[in-house]
């Protein structure tokens, strides 16, 4: 590896958000033996904060870009921080699919740090009032077309991620992705407008789930569409497995605890850790690593924040971010459907954990597309949570598993000459098992359309006939 790229995240107007990494980097490198000189360091300026300015516009500047440098042995390395992550991607998707309109250079080693790979719940925020306001003091425009893109649910992300999960794994084309991603906001740059900025299963920004690329894509649909029973039977794909690290303490942003601008030895230990794998089989120890000291950070989940009538407690729980699409099977969206999570047996939706759902929203250009955020460990059940400076105080009780967990989805057309009926999961499907820890999972849930006869009839009457109120008769099989 001797040509490293950086790609910075939404919004940034100048160089200065790489802080220190590139330089601490290259010091690091070369005490690791790896080649990297000050000539080899490349810094994108790439322009989000345009309205005019798409996803597709990016993937096209970035290969321009690319083919410049005239590389010697037409590869390179590249380090992303938030949307980065997903510009390069796309141009790694570009690469394949439009081999004769995209340069053929190899990117060998793709690390994502604190990648916005499905979204960030903030991205609609960033287009509203505050987002707005927060352009105009700073005379740039907020990047429309790039926080559409990002935001959760989005169609263009949901693309990217299905034929990721869909396709083939990256490391057998010599490709090697990474995701780095913080564990917990800098609580100093909470903003008390926004709630999103501390939330906890975040890093301020990106929300872990949202950055790991070990994701799911879910179906519940009606196994036999001829069947009357509207019962739906869950079909699932794991996507390939990707590198994950939690980096603790790490943050989004910020000089002192941003996951790129702090330029912390941990995180410049995780980078060159990556940048040093060289075949899959040492990609798979890599993965292996990383889950291991992710179980370590995982069972040291207690923060506790100081405040001003004592600390806050931060107790973080694994989530997960569960990414329903509501259709019917023609693809039409279920407009009005509620979509309710159940547990136990009988299945209820009173018997569900407390607290288990953190924050829902819905997708502002598919209103039936909505990302759901889960605390996973209460889905699981959770242990006894001690105070860690005083083991005989309990911070939180242990919570017993309310497994298993099922669906059903209550449409709002129930009648007519077209509608949808009521619908629950099969009884022998636990939905949890569609979930994981720190990841996402896209459910598409589709229900069958209910289509009557009283929509075309013929008739051999040849007097004149109104047929303004059909009779609606019964359905077509």
């Amino acid at each position: 590896m001797t040509t490293l790229v950086f790609v910075h995240g939404w919004s940034v107007s100048n160089t200065s958000t790489y802080g220190q990494m590139p330089q601490q980097l290259q010091l690091r490198a070369a005490a690791a033996g790896l080649p990297l000189t000050l000539a080899d360091v490349w810094l994108s300026e790439y322009v989000s904060f345009d309205d005019a300015v798409t996803m597709p516009d990016l993937v096209r500047a970035f290969d321009h870009a690319l083919r410049d440098l005239h590389l010697l042995d037409a590869s390179f390395a590249c380090i992303t921080h938030s949307t980065g992550g997903p510009v390069v991607r796309e141009w790694l998707r570009a690469q394949r699919d439009k081999p004769g309109s995209t340069s053929t250079i190899k990117l060998s080693h793709l690390v994502m740090l604190a990648p916005a790979n499905f979204g960030s719940a903030l991205a609609q925020l960033g287009k509203g009032v505050l987002g707005r306001l927060k352009s105009w003091f700073d005379g740039v425009q907020p990047g429309q077309r790039i926080l559409d893109w990002l935001e959760l649910g989005s169609t263009e992300s949901l693309s990217l991620n299905l034929d990721h999960i869909h396709g083939a794994d990256p490391t057998a084309s010599g490709h090697y992705l990474f995701v780095l991603a913080g564990d917990r906001p800098d609580r100093s740059l909470y903003d008390h407008l926004n709630s999103y900025t501390g939330e906890d299963g975040s890093d301020g920004v990106v929300r872990i789930a949202a950055a790991n690329l070990n994701a799911r894509h879910a179906v519940l649909a009606i196994p036999n569409a001829g069947g009357t029973a509207d019962t739906l039977a869950l079909n699932q794909q794991q996507g390939p497995r990707c590198a994950f690290k939690l980096i603790a303490d790490a943050a989004h942003s910020g000089s002192a605890h941003g996951i790129l601008q702090s330029a912390a030895a941990t995180t410049i230990d995780a980078i060159l850790r990556c940048l040093q794998v060289r075949s899959a089989a040492d990609y798979g120890n890599l993965c292996n690593a990383f889950d291991r000291e992710n179980v370590q950070r995982d069972a040291d989940k207690v923060e506790l924040d100081p405040g001003l009538f004592g600390p806050r407690v931060h107790i973080h729980d694994p989530r997960s971010l569960l990414i329903v699409r509501l259709t019917d099977e023609a693809g039409e969206p279920l407009a009005g459907a509620g979509y309710l999570l159940t547990a136990g047996t009988p299945a209820s939706p009173d018997l569900m954990p407390d607290d288990f759902m953190l924050d829902r929203q819905a997708n502002s250009k598919s209103r039936t597309t909505v990302s759901l955020f889960l605390n996973y460990a209460l889905l699981a059940g959770d242990a006894r949570v001690a105070d860690p400076g005083n083991t005989r105080k309990t911070l939180r009780n242990a919570v017993p598993s309310h497994r298993p967990y099922g669906a059903c989805v209550q449409p709002a057309d129930l009648d007519g000459l077209v509608h949808h009926a009521l619908a629950k999961s099969a009884a022998s499907d636990d939905l949890f098992g569609m979930l994981g820890p720190h990841q996402t999972t896209v459910l598409d849930v589709v229900l069958p359309r209910k289509l009557h006869e009283g929509v075309f009839r013929l008739t051999q009457n040849l007097a004149p006939e109104d047929f303004s109120q059909p009779v609606v008769g019964t359905v077509i099989g």
